[in-house]
């Protein structure tokens, strides 16, 4: 598996494994793929991967991307993890490689907190950014509805050890 920027030509594959996520609904509140100008306008262009099996490099295991939080200047080290595997693929390690290289990628941008809201029926994706260094920070009680129904979410947080870790504004 090689991981790789993302471009616009990965697109077809990352929707097609964003359209199986979707379908689960347990990935996210989102009911409706979006096209790719949309999907590009809301996501960080540093910060988009793709895993490419070596055998078929067309052929996508997974991918990650990080949203900005706010458009807010003192939220601009803050983003939100997108990480989706493909159904064939997982439970193979696809998406602990993935975060973790979305992880050191926007530690190289600056970035100094990862968030993630995630579902908590969703157990796969807790334990992945568990292990990734991520900690609850708690749960978002009735924060929205899916197809009808009022949903929790967790929120996870990750800090970096290496970004933000020191006051730089003098006295």
């Amino acid at each position: 598996m090689s991981l790789l920027p993302m471009t616009a030509a990965h697109w077809p594959a990352v929707r097609a494994i964003y359209a199986e996520g979707l379908a689960t609904g347990q990935a996210t509140f989102a009911t409706e793929l979006p096209t790719w100008d949309a999907w590009d306008a809301g996501h960080l262009p540093a910060c988009r991967l793709v895993a490419a099996a070596d055998d078929a490099p067309d052929q996508l295991r997974g991918w990650a991307a990080l949203s900005p939080v706010s458009s807010r200047c003192v939220y601009g080290g803050v983003a939100e993890v997108s990480i989706y595997i493909a159904a064939a693929a997982r439970g193979q390690g696809v998406g602990r490689a993935l975060l973790a290289a979305l992880v050191a990628e926007s530690e190289r941008q600056g970035l100094w907190t990862l968030q993630a809201g995630i579902f908590p029926e969703n157990a796969a994706s807790v334990r992945l950014h568990e292990a990734a260094g991520f900690r609850l920070v708690g749960r978002r009680e009735r924060i929205g509805q899916l197809r009808g129904h009022w949903r929790d979410t967790l929120l996870l947080e990750r800090r970096s050890a290496t970004v933000g870790t020191t006051d730089t504004l003098s006295a």
